[in-house]
């Protein structure tokens, strides 16, 4: 018994243990060329530091590495509990990269998604956000050895969903889209997106809304989801009246707005109203809903299903038998054709064997009294 009580003890405490020794060993001994100098500590004071730091956040590390050719560098792993959580981070980091360098554009090259700036790599693989910072770069092929070093490090992170968030393939041409847009997941405080537009006041999230923000040239679109109507529909009556207001007060306000779904989007600095208003077009609300218990909607759906079949039945049905009706005419014509075209043959075969035009003819070269003296007709006396 005693022994029974230590072994659950110890599978407890390496049950705990666990997670704590998982996020350990994503900072390893060694990447490619690149060696560890140290050992790992807590990565949360430069996310402090730089206002990036989330509370969703599981985990947060730092180590520095030394390189072959004398390049040193800090590599930074975050783990969240959500694929979304990480690509959020991703984005507020080239929000802040794009500052400097306007050029830095997100891709897929490098984990699920990430991005090449001049000193700095960083991406998202599943629930991770990695970044990796040059500290003494290599001038001769520092560039290249971070990008290296990214995909030597990425490939100890699990996929995870392996997609962006759909939030960000709502936004107007989401392929270019997606290379310069911030995304924000159950915000609190919209104004974490960079924009300074009065009209984000009215916006009252309750950390249930996510929020995608991109530039096409001049323009820049923004998109709110609230994730239930009601909360949708409170926030557009609010958004409303504080466009008013800003007209009114003079004030900067965007350029188009419009409710689509549970979306509210919005554009900003367009040239004019009406390019404004094609990007809103351009915007499709989509959700996808999934009940918890038995859908409500299962007997209409049934009877929708079973209306859809039976019409489909009956015109498959008119159609063979429109398709039937054409065959038999076809033979019945066919037949017909054929049968005129006989007799006409035989009608002409006939009068080809008469010397008397097809008519009856009356044989009375050989009637004479030597052959048949009974058929002449007699003098009366």
């Amino acid at each position: 018994m005693r022994l029974l009580n230590i072994t659950i003890v110890l599978v407890l405490l390496l049950a705990f243990a666990s997670p704590a020794l998982a996020d350990k060993s994503q900072m390893l001994e060694q990447f490619g060329s690149f060696r560890r100098a140290g050992l790992p500590d807590d990565g949360r004071p430069i996310l402090r530091l730089q206002g990036l730091l989330s509370s969703d956040l599981i985990s947060a590390e730092k180590a520095e590495y030394l390189g072959t050719g004398g390049q040193e560098v800090r590599i930074e792993v975050v783990r969240f509990r959500q694929d979304t959580e990480a690509y959020e981070l991703l984005s507020l980091v080239l929000a802040a990269a794009r500052r400097n360098e306007p050029d830095v554009q997100i891709g897929n090259t490098i984990g699920t998604a990430g991005f090449i700036a001049d000193k700095q790599v960083a991406f998202f693989k599943g629930v991770h956000f990695v970044r990796i910072t040059s500290l003494k770069p290599d001038l001769k092929a520092g560039h290249a050895n971070l990008e290296k070093l990214a995909q030597e490090v990425s490939t100890i992170f699990s996929l995870g969903e392996n997609d962006i968030p759909a939030l960000i393939k709502h936004l107007p041409n989401p392929d270019e889209a997606q290379k310069n847009a911030v995304y924000l997941h159950s915000f609190t405080d919209p104004y974490q997106l960079g924009l300074q537009q009065g009209v984000l006041s009215a916006i009252d999230s309750r950390g249930n809304a996510d929020a995608a923000l991109a530039s096409y040239d001049r323009s820049k679109v923004l998109i709110v989801e609230f994730n239930t109507p009601q909360l949708a529909t409170e926030n557009d009556q609010r958004i409303i009246a504080r466009i008013q207001e800003l007209w009114k007060l003079g004030e900067p306000a965007p350029t188009a707005y419009r409710r689509v779904g549970n979306y509210s989007v919005f554009v900003f600095d367009a040239p004019d109203e009406q390019s404004a208003k094609q990007l809103i077009d351009q915007v499709k609300y989509e959700q996808v809903v999934q009940w918890l218990g038995e859908n409500p909607n299962i007997l209409k759906r049934a009877q929708e299903e079973y209306v859809n079949t039976t019409l489909g039945v009956l015109v498959a049905v008119v159609k063979a038998s429109g398709y039937a009706l054409l065959a038999c005419l076809g033979l019945g014509g066919l037949a017909g054709a054929l049968l005129f075209n006989w007799r006409r043959g035989q009608q002409q075969s006939d009068a080809a064997f008469s010397d008397a035009g097809g008519m009856l003819r009356l044989n009375l070269d050989d009637l004479t009294p030597e052959t048949n003296p009974a058929r002449l007709l007699r003098d009366r006396n």
